[in-house]
């Protein structure tokens, strides 16, 4: 992975998985294997070497971080004379679908909620933020669910503006995977954490030359993340996870893809495929993958879902 134009340095520093562990310098292990049990999401291989190879010298990255900014915040309170106020440090992780982002954001909350000094660590989904399947239907959006144009975006940003500001409490809406609609009447409610973790498919996506007065979500990420692999790879473990929900939450009397349930393997195999070259493929290669650039740092998974990889921005 090189972004820098033809002839100019690279704006990346990129690191070896064995290079990388070696940050993690005395940070120790807090999470056992029955621990990582309950955060892997379906069909992603994530081991306790991995763990300890590049989650904790991220999460040692992300405290140093979070002491800087926090110390920035403090300076800028004493040069105006005020209070000091609770400002929460908001990560934004971004990728593409069955990329592994959402058991990457749960191992980071897990961690991070382990250092003495930002105990408080929330995790909120963009997919809250999906305008619910009426209102996908009345726009023709239902077959580009996770393109930019089927969130709320005005309120995901609100969401943010207000956690970023210190408000008490600040609610979000939630997403049922089941029923593949909001909940109505359910809402998570985020209280002033020290660190609010915003994972979703286009959290570092901006806009058009014609959008320069916008505000966008991820004006308000201290850090950003970027979790990648190569296409073909996601295909696959997309394909992978379909067969298995197939034989799992399809079955529920309650699930949106009850039809999907008395598939064969070849038919899930090849729904899932269509699915993938109809959406999620397009998806990723014109909105979500023109994001990674914008990321402070790449995760870069090899082909057994193992990261092998990390890009760190030095620019």
């Amino acid at each position: 992975m090189d972004d820098g134009a033809d002839g100019d340095p690279s704006p990346w520093v990129a690191l070896a998985r064995e290079d990388w562990a070696a940050l993690r310098s005395a940070t120790p292990l807090t999470l056992s294997e029955a621990d990582l049990a309950q955060l892997r999401g379906i069909n992603t291989r994530v081991s306790l070497d991995e763990v300890a190879d590049v989650y904790l010298p991220l999460s040692r990255l992300l405290n140093l971080y979070v002491a800087a900014t926090q110390d920035l915040h403090r300076a800028t309170d004493t040069f105006l004379g005020s209070l000091a106020a609770k400002v929460p440090f908001v990560i934004g992780i971004a990728g593409s679908v069955a990329v592994g982002k959402s058991t990457t954001s749960r191992i980071l909350q897990a961690l991070l909620s382990r250092w003495p000094d930002h105990p408080e660590v929330a995790l909120v989904t963009t997919d809250g933020f999906l305008w619910p399947n009426a209102e996908l239907e009345r726009r023709g959006l239902m077959e580009r669910k996770g393109f930019p144009e089927s969130y709320d975006v005005a309120s995901l940003v609100r969401f943010v503006a207000r956690v970023k500001a210190g408000e008490p409490e600040v609610a979000a809406p939630v997403y049922s995977h089941l029923t593949y609609d909001i909940v109505p009447d359910e809402r998570v409610l985020v209280r002033q954490p020290d660190i609010l973790i915003l994972e979703g498919l286009n959290v570092l996506q901006t806009g058009t030359a014609a959008d320069e007065r916008r505000v966008f979500v991820s004006d308000f990420f201290d850090f950003s993340i970027y979790v990648d692999a190569a296409e073909q790879d996601v295909e696959r473990w997309y394909v992978e996870r379909f067969r298995t929900l197939r034989g799992t939450a399809f079955r529920d009397p309650r699930s949106y893809f009850r039809r999907y349930a008395g598939l064969t393997d070849d038919q899930a195999d090849a729904t899932a495929r269509d699915i993938w070259a109809r959406i999620n493929g397009v998806n990723l290669r014109d909105n979500v993958l023109p994001t990674r650039s914008r990321a402070d740092l790449v995760l870069q998974k090899a082909a057994d879902h193992a990261v092998h990889t990390v890009h760190l921005r030095k620019l």
